[in-house]
């Protein structure tokens, strides 16, 4: 996970996570050139159209979180803020 997250384009990860992430950089990126072409080397590489449809959707929302993130300068918790989350989740779940 450590080498994905320092540098993907090296990190051993199989053909098929390269050829998604190498997508999805595009996508939040340079949306402006993605094409239907851009989907071709995913299929190739293995991946189904619903595969390909759910990165596209949990990169879009992460990229919406982000932009509000930004835009209303959410707190964000530390590490401990982010354990003590884990555990309360890990224990009820997301129901309230």
């Amino acid at each position: 996970m450590d080498a994905a997250l320092a540098d993907w384009r090296s990190a051993p990860l199989p053909p098929r996570v390269k050829a998604m992430l190498a997508f999805l950089e595009t996508m939040t990126l340079r949306p402006d050139e993605l094409s239907a072409d851009d989907v071709k080397p995913l299929r190739a590489a293995g991946l189904s159209d619903a595969a390909i449809e759910d990165a596209i959707h949990v990169c879009a929302l992460f990229n919406i979180y982000d932009r509000l993130a930004d835009a209303f300068k959410f707190d964000i918790p530390d590490e401990h803020g982010f354990e003590m989350s884990a555990v309360s989740l890990m224990q009820r779940g997301y129901k309230f």
